[in-house]
Parts: C-alpha cells; sequence; structure tokens
C-alpha cells in the first residue's frame, strides 16, 4: 500500500539539490556512501527533506537514473543525427562520467528489483535508438549486413567503450591506445576523418 504522505514537487530546487547530491556522491564514492544523511550533508540541507521528497532511497535511486538516462537520450539522438553518427555513438559511449554512473547503476541493480527494471527498460530504449540509427548508417555505406550485422557491431562498440572507460578508472591501460587506434582507423575508412 502506497503512503498517503505528501511528496514535494517535482520542480523544486530543493529536489533537484538533492538529486545533484545524490549523483555526485555515486560519482565519487559509489551507491553504497548514498545515505540520506550523506545526500542531504552534501545538499546542505535537513535529513527530513530528503524522506520529504522521496519516500524511500531506491525511490531517489531512480530519480536520479531518470534524469540522468533522459538526458542521455536526448544527447545520443543528437548524436546520432549527426553526419558522421558511427563516430558519434563511439564518442558518446566513451564519456566517463556516464559510464562511471552507468556502472554504479549496474551494481545497485544487482540487489534491488525495482532498480533493475528500470535500468534494464532504459537499456532496451537506448539500443533499439542505437540500432536504427547504425542499420541505415551501415547500409549508406554499403556495409552488408550479413557480413557485418549492425546489432553485433553496436553491441560490440558500447560494450568495448565501457571497459576501456571501467579500466582506465582502474588505472589500467595496456592495449588502450592500440584499440583506440584500431577504431578510428575503420571509422576514418567508413565515415572518412572526423570533422
Amino acid at each position: 500500500m502506497a503512503s498517503s504522505r505528501r511528496i514535494g514537487a517535482e520542480s523544486s530546487l530543493t529536489r533537484a539539490a538533492l538529486l545533484d547530491a545524490a549523483e555526485q556522491l555515486m560519482l565519487e564514492e559509489g551507491y553504497a556512501a548514498v545515505t540520506s544523511r550523506r545526500v542531504a550533508s552534501r545538499a546542505e540541507l535537513k535529513p527530513q527533506l530528503v524522506h520529504y521528497y522521496f519516500r524511500t532511497m531506491d525511490d531517489l535511486y531512480l530519480e536520479v537514473f531518470r534524469r540522468r538516462a533522459e538526458q542521455g537520450l536526448e544527447r545520443q539522438a543528437d548524436a546520432l543525427a549527426s553526419p558522421q553518427p558511427l563516430r558519434a555513438l563511439w564518442a558518446f559511449s566513451n564519456e566517463g562520467g556516464g559510464t562511471a554512473l552507468t556502472m554504479e547503476f549496474a551494481a545497485l541493480a544487482r540487489h534491488r528489483p525495482a532498480i533493475r527494471a528500470e535500468v534494464g527498460g532504459y537499456a532496451e530504449q537506448f539500443r533499439i535508438r542505437q540500432l536504427a540509427s547504425l542499420s541505415d548508417a551501415l547500409a549508406g555505406h554499403g556495409i552488408d549486413p550479413d557480413e557485418l550485422p549492425p546489432v553485433v557491431l553496436l553491441v560490440f562498440m558500447t560494450s568495448l567503450s565501457r571497459m576501456l572507460v571501467m579500466e582506465e578508472g582502474l588505472d589500467m591501460s595496456i592495449g588502450h591506445a592500440e584499440t583506440r587506434s584500431l577504431i578510428e582507423r575503420w571509422l576514418t575508412e567508413v565515415e572518412g576523418p572526423a570533422r
């Protein structure tokens, strides 16, 4: 049964400050550091306000995730509409901050079913939109989908970029320059030099 307790307005600056604080804590210290006290302290607010705006910590996590995911969908749409969508997808997938937050939500999702469902749902939306654009781009460059299935390239590019960013966060770099160079050469072959 849902609580009848009032929840603060979605457009509130206080709510936005709490979301910003939770996101920063996740990026800096991981999801385990996100407690109502720590979030309130980071936002320079009283701890009670966290539960005024979010009934549970899962609600807070979900709103942090949704806000970032919606921004990501918009930015991805712009990238995929660019004259070089393959290159844009590669660049979009290599953004460190987004990948770090994605990894935190993936870890959190292992333990919280509601968050797992939300992360999975948005991930599918990203993939569907990426696949449509990638299929068109590859066809436009005369690449046979039987020889290089767009979905395989998509999984490869997004997984590889996440792995590189994750390893760089662990101060690992062996093979990274060579891998990025190979991808750059392939992108140049297909789409031409970066514009």
